[in-house]
């Protein structure tokens, strides 16, 4: 089992990561909330903690070897809970993580259902099974330190400035849906607007170059 992969980031796709590792790529899928944070690391060296499993439908033979990634190790193990709650596999619990780890933590501890059922994929009845099941499991995560962004570049690799960071993506990103832009084209006028290499100190800057162009 691969339980941890190190590479240079080579392409960021909608659900997936490509990390060049020697003369191997890997497909390595990652929920929305990670995907934002390393966008902008192409080119880098990072390293992911992973979970091996397999997709599709055994009674028909068609099983096929996937590897979920995360920066760090606690949200993989918050990743492998989630996916214990009855209903919710590896494919839909990295649809649902669309936000922080902590924060969708805190939802599970606060019992807070509407929360949760503005995660993709998450209706009213499994935001309840959600809670029922992991209400009392959440707690460290719920109260763990944000966590940097600059933790998810390798610490062997060499120290680069990062455009943006993670938190001020975040930020675009859900002030783009609060103005009406679908999850698809928000992340569209995002990743435009980071190609350009210009360096964004608030969620407000990264707006203002959006509409201005």
């Amino acid at each position: 089992m691969i339980t941890r992969i190190t590479g240079i980031l080579n392409r960021v796709l909608d659900e997936e990561v490509r990390l060049q590792v020697g003369p191997l790529e890997y497909q390595v899928l990652v929920p929305e909330f990670l995907r934002r944070s390393v966008q902008t690391r192409v080119g880098q060296e990072l390293a992911f903690y992973t979970l091996h499993y397999f997709d599709g439908d055994p009674s028909r033979g068609k099983m096929s070897p996937r590897l979920v990634g995360f920066v760090h190790e606690s949200d993989l193990d918050f990743f492998e809970l989630f996916c214990t709650v009855d209903g919710v596999g590896p494919r839909k619990a990295l649809k649902a993580l669309a936000r922080p780890i902590k924060e969708v933590a805190d939802a599970i501890q606060r019992q807070d259902s509407k929360y949760l059922t503005s995660l993709p994929g998450i209706g009213a009845a499994t935001a309840e099974k959600i809670i029922a099941t992991l209400k009392r499991k959440v707690t460290r995560y719920a109260l763990a330190p944000s966590k940097s962004d600059d933790a998810s570049k390798s610490s062997e690799g060499p120290t680069e400035v990062c455009t943006v960071t993670g938190d001020v993506l975040e930020e675009a990103y859900q002030a783009l849906l609060a103005l009406g832009h679908s999850p698809l084209e928000a992340r569209a006028r995002l990743d435009r607007v980071l190609s350009s290499g210009q360096s964004f100190a608030s969620a407000e800057e990264v707006l203002r170059s959006i509409y201005n162009k």
